[in-house]
């Protein structure tokens, strides 16, 4: 059987403030060469250009990836504020497009922190700019220096910083072999409610949504507030995600 092919969305970016480009983490493309087993295929986070048709024709699943832009208000009724740019217009027509049309065909479909964010809102749920101005929640961005600069330590960047209590039987407990992980954590935007076809499988001890499966999709159909991609080669929560959604693709691969 011929390795299974993964659709990976970019993001826009202007390099040396002169350049369009589209770019993905590296860390996306090596969890899923490395953990999932599959070929990680980049695919441009613009619609003009990106047919999901024909990129369907030729993948086998699609990982939403995280991004440093917030998913735009006007997908869930709210109010833009320069506070909350960058926005990424073109990555959310084509992200919240393709959750949709992934959970229809039965494409295993695995959103990570912002790709999370646009499943929850391509099936009817509302996102919060910034989750740690809620009553009663932590700070959920990436830990700083005292000057405010991001912490020049990766590894101390993307340390698991909180627990997340998994519904008992649910998907993610099933796959992981627990009801209770530890996560890292790096975002401002989180979700506030979720769509009436978004089941809630993980929260933070704060109450903040982490973990969430797409109602009665016919395949892998799974998102993660944190960032699972960093270290699935050694992290074994994030090692089980990949495998799972590996599996997913291999066996898509192999039923078509």
């Amino acid at each position: 059987m011929k390795k299974p092919v993964v659709g990976v969305i970019g993001n826009t970016h202007c390099l040396e403030n002169r350049f369009d480009v589209q770019m993905v983490g590296e860390r996306n493309l090596r969890a899923i060469a490395e953990v999932s087993g599959a070929l990680p295929l980049m695919f441009a986070g613009l619609p003009g250009i990106t047919d999901l048709d024909a990129l369907l024709e030729v993948v086998d699943g699609i990982v939403l990836t995280g991004a440093r832009a917030n998913v735009h208000p006007d997908h869930f009724h709210a109010a833009a504020s320069v506070r909350h740019e960058p926005y990424d217009k073109g990555r959310d027509d084509v992200a919240l497009t393709l959750s949709r049309i992934c959970v229809e065909r039965g494409i295993p479909l695995f959103g990570i922190c912002r790709g999370f964010q646009e499943m929850n809102v391509a099936f009817g749920g509302t996102l919060h700019p910034e989750i740690r101005e809620l009553p009663g929640r932590m700070n959920h961005r990436m830990p700083r220096l005292e000057n405010g600069e991001v912490h020049p330590d990766p590894n101390v960047v993307f340390a698991d910083r909180h627990d997340v209590i998994l519904v008992t039987g649910g998907a993610f407990a099933r796959i992981l072999g627990s009801d209770r992980i530890k996560v890292n954590s790096l975002h401002g935007q989180g979700i506030l409610e979720p769509g009436p076809r978004v089941l809630v499988e993980g929260v933070a001890q704060d109450g903040t949504i982490e973990a969430i499966r797409i109602m009665d999709a016919p395949g892998f159909a799974l998102g993660v507030q944190w960032h699972a991609e960093y270290d699935p080669q050694i992290n074994p929560v994030n090692r089980l995600l990949f495998e799972a959604f590996g599996d997913a693709v291999s066996g898509r691969r192999a039923a078509h």
